[in-house]
């Protein structure tokens, strides 16, 4: 176990419950944050909780007045705005601050699914076909694309953006729902070719040694052709919703060869976005077998219970064991 530290624990402010803003009373509590810094604690360390307040300066200062030994990010965005989630890494490195997690560059060629595609196209990482429909600019929609085609933000996360709707099948839905995505979350758009297939959630760990998790796989339902066959945002939030259309969550059965590709691919992945400590590749594996990336997620969810503590755990990690690995991992990195 890594020896008693100062850990400060920075978060989106909107996560931060007014009558427990150090995170202590857990119980019951299915976010995050709470199971990190009840994990940190029971770790045996120092603990305290931060906002990333809109105003900067602010943050910069008290975190230089506390002099955490390690900053354990959990941001995801920065006044709303989940581009600017690299600007808060970009911080902690200015300040020369150790935090876990992706850095500014890993934050920036993850977020944008066009860039992070265009990179991993370049590595020679096979990736769907898209195109880019920019915000703020006519919606022009090519003669020639592969339909079906799945239509979202372009940097978001969490499924946001993703409905059955999503799913287009010619140029006057995609336009269509390109305008609702320009509409609705003022960004740009990708559309991608639907890739048929298995949908896979592969976990990686490390930095210069990387291990990659076993894979978790999501389960649609394929008795018939009315239910959903991506990861909405329903699908992935909506408990019910998963019972109605018999979605569930489990660990893949892939045969040794797949396997052998996922770990390879992965690892190709997570190098190419220089992504740090830990991570998540999504894939869809065709009928053929062949593995195509979706996206990558430089600071996938790790509470307990969910896909990453779930393959640490698979793994022979138990949930306090993986935190501590993380902070072992940044703190070996930052040294």
């Amino acid at each position: 176990m890594t020896r008693r530290l100062h850990i400060t624990v920075l978060v989106d402010p909107a996560t931060v419950p007014p009558d427990d803003p150090e995170f202590r009373d857990s119980e019951g509590k299915t976010i995050t944050e709470y199971h990190v810094c009840h994990a940190l604690r029971g770790l045996g360390h120092r603990v305290s909780a931060m906002g990333a307040e809109y105003d900067i300066a602010s943050v910069a200062t008290t975190l230089k007045q506390q002099a955490p030994d390690l900053v354990f990010n959990l941001t995801e965005q920065f006044c709303g705005d989940r581009q600017m989630d690299k600007n808060i890494a970009a911080l902690l490195e200015l300040l020369d601050i150790p935090f876990t997690g992706a850095g500014a560059m890993g934050l920036l060629l993850a977020r944008d699914k066009r860039l992070c595609k265009q990179i991993l196209r370049l590595h020679r990482i096979r990736v769907p076909n898209f195109i880019s429909l920019p915000y703020r600019h006519r919606v022009r929609v090519p003669a020639n694309l592969p339909y079906p085609m799945v239509v979202k933000p372009a940097f978001e996360d969490s499924s946001e953006g993703i409905s059955n709707a999503s799913l287009v099948t010619d140029a006057q839905a995609l336009a269509e729902r390109a305008a609702f995505i320009h509409e609705r979350w003022k960004q740009a758009a990708i559309a991608e070719e639907y890739i048929e297939g298995r949908e896979l959630y592969v976990s990686v760990i490390g930095n210069k040694r990387l291990t990659v998790l076993p894979a978790r796989e999501c389960y649609f339902n394929e008795k018939g052709d009315q239910g959903p066959v991506l990861l909405t945002y329903r699908c992935k939030w909506d408990a019910a919703y998963r019972e109605k259309w018999k979605i569930e969550f489990g660990f893949a059965d892939l045969s040794g060869g797949v396997l052998q590709g996922i770990e390879r691919v992965c690892k190709r992945v997570y190098r190419a976005l220089q992504l740090q400590d830990y991570g998540r590749i999504d894939l869809r594996l065709t009928p053929d077998e062949k593995l195509v990336v979706l996206e990558a997620n430089p600071n996938p969810d790790i509470a307990y219970g969910e896909e990453v503590a779930e393959a640490a755990r698979k793994a022979g990690m138990n949930y306090e064991s993986f935190i501590d690995r993380i902070i072992h991992l940044a703190l070996r990195r930052n040294a």
